[in-house]
């Protein structure tokens, strides 16, 4: 995919090429938004909103990497969701397994029903922890330990100073691994405090 090449012809308004751009990173916003939100149908919002945006602002996209662009563009987007929330909260979140059956990443055919059970509970457990975090520290959590993104490309998404990424996101694992502490019979032996065992 030549992706200047798209962008310049999507510039021009050719929605075909624009259309194409949406197809190749739809998937890496989506799961953004996914993470941030906590609800699929949340997500999916967030990544439509997030791609209208971006087509309206799209001859204002100076170059550089359309990614980071596109993921700015849709964190601003979930911080802007979340506090309307805060503003007018609404029911509780849904569980991950509730709405989606047996997410993909927690099939494995070499556990059986109990291993299966410790997956769930561990994955729900990991999203509420995710989701008592401060909106800007989950935000740099997700980009940099869900996502694999580097500080430098987190700076640029979430236009803050590099120092800050890394305070956000040494604040975020610190509360994480407390928060995950009451579930520590859940997670792999390797990311057990020293002297915690399954009893």
């Amino acid at each position: 995919m030549d992706e200047t090449a798209l962008i310049k012809q999507a510039q021009k308004g050719d929605v075909t090429a624009y259309n194409r751009l949406v197809l190749h990173y739809q998937e890496t916003v989506y799961n953004v938004a996914y993470r941030i939100m906590g609800q699929p149908q949340a997500a999916e919002d967030a990544t439509q909103d997030a791609f209208i945006s971006a087509y309206k602002a799209l001859n204002r996209f100076r170059g550089g990497s359309f990614k980071a662009w596109l993921l700015r563009i849709v964190t601003n987007g979930c911080y802007d969701e979340l506090r309307r929330r805060k503003r007018r909260p609404q029911s509780s979140l849904e569980k991950l397994t509730e709405e989606n059956e047996s997410p993909a990443f927690l099939r494995s055919a070499d556990v059986g029903p109990e291993g299966q059970r410790q997956r769930v509970e561990l994955a729900q457990a990991i999203e509420d922890c995710l989701g008592r975090l401060p909106d800007d520290q989950r935000v740099t959590a997700v980009l940099c330990d869900v996502e694999g993104y580097d500080y430098n490309e987190i700076a640029r998404i979430t236009s803050v100073s590099l120092g800050t990424v890394k305070s956000r996101i040494s604040r975020a694992r610190a509360r994480l691994r407390d928060c995950l502490q009451g579930v520590a019979e859940l997670l792999p032996a390797a990311y057990r405090l020293e002297g915690e065992g399954v009893t």
